[in-house]
């Protein structure tokens, strides 16, 4: 390789390490500091069942939501999540609707 091009990729790789470091300094200094998720890899309806498992009790969907995002860093979209337990739901997989927006973990 040319002594040209090995430079470049060195400063240029340099450059980013500062640049990366420079973001997370101003976040702290705004007291914003990263949140990284518990798990990664987990779809939404995993982390609404983790959540409900956790609380071992029903939970509306605004607080389920709120809690994802807590504890996996997340922030899930209401009519999505809606949708998704709705299909679980119909299929008798994991959750069921105590009442309006209102779920709960399947004993058993």
């Amino acid at each position: 390789m040319d002594k040209k091009v090995i430079r470049d990729v060195i400063l240029s790789t340099v450059e980013a390490t500062l640049d990366a470091q420079l973001k997370a300094v101003k976040k702290l200094r705004q007291g914003k500091e990263e949140q990284k998720p518990s798990r990664q890899g987990m779809s939404q309806i995993d982390m609404v069942y983790d959540i409900l498992k956790r609380a071992d009790k029903e939970l509306h969907i605004t607080e389920i939501i709120n809690r994802i995002e807590a504890v996996h860093g997340v922030r899930l979209e209401r009519e999505s999540i809606v949708s998704a337990l709705t299909k679980k739901i119909k299929k008798g997989d994991r959750f069921t609707r105590t009442d309006k927006n209102t779920y709960v973990l399947i004993k058993g």
